[in-house]
């Protein structure tokens, strides 16, 4: 699948998984279950009283040892990564995911055994359209601590690329990267987790991992093996030899690819930044990814995205005819240059107008409003916006050319940005009510260059004029 697909999809049925659990070492079943429109990925927990749902929130991520962890009110999800990543991957916008453990089984220590199962139950397309963030700028996170960094920049389609070095001679750099999500399911799904061997032995000391055996994590050999360590190795796997390989991993396992650690370091960055909450069209780029990183970055990413949501800003072209070029503005309006202010309107219906204007060096007022420094009036702005209302105003009745609108009052009014030679502002302006004897109640904003500059409440008067 591409990222051409502009509809959300979920699943046509369900479909269940029984495996063990990594940490616990009990048996744990997932149920993948369709979910409806703009419901986006939550886990769960039908062992629990009340079956709560924790969503795929980054705000719920409270540790990452061992694994991407949320928590909502007291209520565990561990190891969410790989089931996260195989939706993704296989472009599933709406899921909900039962689980009867805090868990989900580990499988073989990636995403295949899931993505076989979402293939199995079938995808439908739903009416609703893909959420997706169009990154535009470039936005870091970097972890002093351990140097790991991720940045995001602008691109086509989802792309992903992971940079690992782990500073030992048995794993030492690998990278991996997929251009599109369709690389997913045969390049990165089949990706196993791995582990170094002083990871296992400290996590065996802990009871911190019942359910690994060597069929799910590869585990890379990063010193010497004692007769004491190959023992305990022996009766946590359940082997009867344990050695290792030439290539410095333990046996009974044979690597997918020479990169394998680095594809699932990718396959990780994908699960965790699911956690975001919508569809990103960019390119990622990590340098030595890990949970806590990627989770940090899905997390600043998230408010990024919630507060351009809040300040959304409308996209206007410039160049589209308009509704009324200046002459046909000046039949409706008495104001004349240079109070003129508006240019052009764009569109116009019975509860919204956008005009705009085209602010040169030549206008009157910078001859003297800081001449050194030129910035447009603040009251100007509101002008240029209560003459867009205006038309708004006037368009309701039928002979235009014979009313004025005067201003009853301006609330709420804010400057956010200034106003320059050479800026193209655009005023966009809604009725906060229905147009009633003749009074006009709008919320007008003002942008330019993809900001917000002026925002305001105005209230005006449709009058006769007394000629008439």
């Amino acid at each position: 699948m591409s990222e051409s697909i502009c509809k959300q999809r979920t699943l046509a049925k369900d479909v269940s998984l029984t495996g063990v659990g990594l940490h616990t070492g009990k048996e744990v079943t997932i149920v993948f279950k369709p979910a409806p429109e703009n419901h986006g990925y939550a886990f769960k927990r039908v062992d629990l009283e009340d079956t709560p749902i924790i969503e795929a929130d980054a705000n719920y991520v409270v540790n990452t040892q061992r694994g991407t962890n949320l928590e909502k009110d007291g209520v565990k999800i561990q190891t969410s990564e790989h089931v996260l990543a195989a939706l993704v991957g296989m472009e599933v916008d709406n899921c909900l995911i039962e689980l009867n453990a805090s868990e989900p089984p580990i499988m073989d220590g990636s995403s295949k055994f899931f993505v076989e199962a979402i293939e199995k139950a079938g995808i439908t397309e739903q009416e609703a359209e893909r959420k997706e963030y169009i990154v535009k700028e470039v936005i870091t996170y970097k972890d002093e601590a351990s140097g790991s960094e991720i940045t995001i920049l602008p691109s086509e389609t989802y792309q992903v690329t992971t940079m690992v070095d782990f500073g030992t001679k048995v794993l030492g750099t690998q990278n991996a990267s997929i251009d599109s999500l369709s690389e997913f399911k045969n390049n990165i799904a089949d990706a196993r987790t791995f582990s170094f061997l002083h990871e296992i032995e400290m996590l065996l000391e802990h009871g911190l991992i019942k359910g690994g055996d060597l069929n799910n994590a590869i585990v890379y050999v990063d010193k010497e093996l004692s007769a004491a360590t190959m023992d305990k190795l022996r009766v946590a796997f359940g082997k009867d030899e344990i050695s290792v390989k030439p290539n410095g991993i333990l046996d009974n396992l044979t690597l997918h690819y020479p990169n394998e650690a680095a594809r699932h370091k990718l396959l990780d960055v994908i699960g965790d930044l699911a956690l975001i909450g919508t569809r990103i069209r960019g390119k990622v780029i990590a340098n030595k990814p890990g949970h806590f990183v990627n989770t940090q970055f899905a997390k600043k990413l998230s408010k990024q995205i919630k507060l351009e949501s809040r300040n959304k800003i409308p996209q206007f072209d410039a160049t589209a005819t308009p509704v009324k070029d200046v002459n046909a503005i000046m039949e409706m309006l008495p104001h004349r240059p240079p109070f003129l202010l508006v240019d052009k309107i764009l569109e116009l219906s019975d509860s919204h107008v956008v005009g705009l204007k085209n602010v040169t060096m030549n206008e009157p007022f910078f001859v003297g409003h800081f001449p050194g420094a030129p910035v447009m009036p603040g009251v100007l702005i509101v002008e240029a916006m209560a003459q867009a209302g205006g038309i708004l105003a006037l368009s309701t009745v039928p002979d235009p050319e014979n009313y004025l609108t005067f201003f009853m009052k301006i609330d709420n009014v804010k400057f956010k940005q200034q106003v320059n030679p050479g800026d193209t502002l655009f005023f966009d302006l809604k009725l906060i009510t229905p147009i009633r004897r003749g009074i006009v109640h709008m919320e007008g904003k003002a942008y330019a260059n993809n900001k917000l500059v002026t925002e305001a409440e105005l209230m005006a008067q449709i009058v006769k004029t007394k000629n008439v």
